[in-house]
């Protein structure tokens, strides 16, 4: 049975929802971040910043010297996960089977809705034009037979994009496109490509999979099959996964061990956020890193206890960057954290101290949940946190 996949990605979504609250902001260069003084990073920028050059997960002392009159805010997690859910409730009219890649884009299957909603295509307008008139903020959408292509249709004509591609023109839509478009190539595959003399996606699909091999090993297979427009993955709807997880790609791979701090810090917190949402909690803290080298890299940590404590979280995954990755570290184009092992509640018999001071973090955490929707993120931060928000 042939599937129907739509991406759903928001445009410049931070800034957007900042910028939908504060109308006066519309045509002005919008940077969400943390503050430059604590080696914040760029969360989101509007298409006014990005005019300046400046780009997610850029520190925000370089955003500010490229761009001095952009306006700063921190970012308010909390307040664009609630918009979130309001977008996924938008999706929820029309499919169940919804996988949330972040707060601001999803892969929706719709195969099993077009005989009530219409086509593919159809839905995808839908749901753009509701997200547009109720909630006030504009989507990019790709339909296509898979989740790889539709990634690339959402991408390719942003913002306010839309983009269908049927099964039959599935090759010729990626065919003229760069090879860069793929999955996983970043500026060392670009320059291997390009001693190659393979611009296209086109141009890689004539070439032999052996020799492709001899240039990217392992990596060589996925490669053949992305530029074949092959790709099997099922959307996994939130409930159906089995860990809740937060990764951020890089536009520029980074080496710099205090960037990738103040992510690592950043995404642990939005990790814990969703667990207590959910009302999970996770025994497993999964570290991934994607290099260069098209490898990627998972490290993972069990604890003594299931969590969905910010702090527990954050230390588990900074252990492991510090402890059990490459050194010196090589440029990371992904880094993202996964908490898996769910239980419904604490297990064993815990240390009476440790339990108190748990409680405390618990505590905590709640008190920082609704200071940072009040307020924003960056007007409440742990002692000792240095991150984006």
């Amino acid at each position: 049975m042939q599937r129907t996949i739509l991406h759903v990605d928001m445009d410049a979504f931070f800034a957007a929802v900042e910028i939908r609250a504060r109308p006066e902001l519309a045509l002005l260069p919008v940077i969400v971040g943390g503050a430059a003084e604590r080696r914040g990073v760029v969360a989101a920028a509007s298409y006014a910043a990005r005019r300046y050059g400046i780009h997610s997960a850029m520190p925000t002392a370089t955003a500010l010297r490229l761009c001095p009159q952009a306006v700063l805010l921190p970012p308010r997690h909390e307040h664009y996960a609630e918009v979130s859910q309001q977008i996924h409730a938008i999706f929820a009219r029309y499919t169940p089977q919804v996988e949330p890649l972040s707060l601001d884009e999803a892969f929706l299957d719709v195969t099993g809705s077009e005989r009530l909603f219409g086509s593919g295509e159809a839905i995808g307008r839908r749901i753009r034009q509701e997200i547009r008139t109720e909630l006030g903020l504009v989507a990019s959408v790709g339909v296509a037979p898979n989740k790889f292509v539709a990634k690339i249709a959402s991408d390719i004509d942003k913002p306010d994009g839309f983009v269908a591609v049927a099964p039959d023109q599935v090759q010729a839509f990626l065919d003229p496109l760069p090879v860069g478009r793929l999955w996983g190539v970043g500026k060392v595959g670009a320059r291997v490509f390009e001693r190659l003399g393979i611009a296209s996606i086109g141009q890689l699909r004539a070439y032999s999979p052996r020799l492709l091999q001899q240039h990217f090993g392992n990596f060589a297979d996925q490669l053949w099959q992305l530029a074949h427009g092959a790709d099997e993955r099922p959307v996994v709807s939130e409930r159906e996964a089995r860990s809740i997880s937060q990764e951020t790609t890089f536009p520029r791979d980074i080496d710099d061990r205090e960037v990738l701090r103040a992510w690592l810090q950043d995404l642990a917190a939005q990790v814990a956020w969703r667990l207590r949402r959910h009302g999970l909690q996770g025994r497993t803290v999964q570290l991934k890193v994607r290099l260069a080298d098209f490898s990627t890299l998972t490290r993972a940590q069990t604890l003594a206890q299931p969590t969905d404590i910010s702090d527990e979280i954050r230390r588990a995954a900074l252990g492991l960057f510090e402890q059990r990755l490459p050194r010196p570290l090589p440029p990371l184009r992904l880094l993202g954290i996964g908490v898996s092992g769910f239980a419904e509640s604490h297990g064993g018999q815990a240390d009476l101290f440790a339990a108190a001071e748990r409680e405390r973090q618990s505590r905590i955490d709640a008190v920082m949940d609704q200071v940072a929707e009040r307020y924003g993120r960056g007007s409440l931060v742990r002692g000792g946190r240095r991150g984006p928000g």
